[in-house]
């Protein structure tokens, strides 16, 4: 008896096994052409400073010009985003982030400041936050609200926190220690 249900089930892995393989050519011969291809569109400095995430746009991967060189952050004021970049000119993470009501002007920084949690100057309990600017008396960082909020700054009242999501705040935490540069362009 123990014979006959080890051949009935060697019989349904073989049946299985083949029924996998020919459900697999199928969705292989319905696969364009050019799938998992380069666009011939795709300039080399896109393929240096794709993020590992996926999620952006090409476009968004792309460093701005004049955006220095080495270990950095950049963070352009006309694009709202950050790129956290690494060695090799590799762009590790990219975002977008919420402006402050005061820009930075756009210049090389180093990080002056950290604080892992404080009360912003908008009376928002903050986390991760990364301090490289002062304008006018206003100091500028990077920071992400505690309740995960990214809400538009107030532009009568003077604050420099660039809001970021937890996520992307706890990137930046973890990759802008006191004295990495921070280049801000247009």
């Amino acid at each position: 008896m123990a014979s006959s249900s080890s051949g009935f089930v060697a019989g349904l892995t073989a049946a299985a096994i083949a029924a996998v393989g020919f459900l697999t050519y199928q969705a292989s011969a319905s696969v364009p052409d050019d799938l998992g291809k380069p666009s011939t569109s795709e300039t080399p400095e896109a393929k240096k400073s794709k993020a590992p995430a996926g999620k952006e746009k090409d476009d968004d991967l792309l460093l701005p010009k004049g955006s220095g060189t080495g270990e950095r952050v950049v963070y352009s004021l006309d694009e709202d985003r950050v790129w956290l970049v690494g060695a090799n000119e590799k762009v590790t993470r990219t975002f977008e982030v919420t402006p402050s009501a005061v820009d930075p002007t756009p210049a090389t920084y180093t990080v002056t400041s950290r604080s892992a949690a404080v009360t912003g100057s908008d009376g928002t309990p903050i986390e991760h936050v990364v301090r490289f600017a002062s304008i006018d008396g206003v100091v500028i960082g990077f920071s992400a609200a505690v309740d995960g909020s990214t809400p538009q700054p107030d532009p009568a009242v003077k604050t420099g926190g660039i809001r970021e999501s937890r996520k992307d705040g706890k990137a930046m935490w973890q990759f802008a220690g006191i004295g990495t540069k921070v280049v801000v362009v247009e």
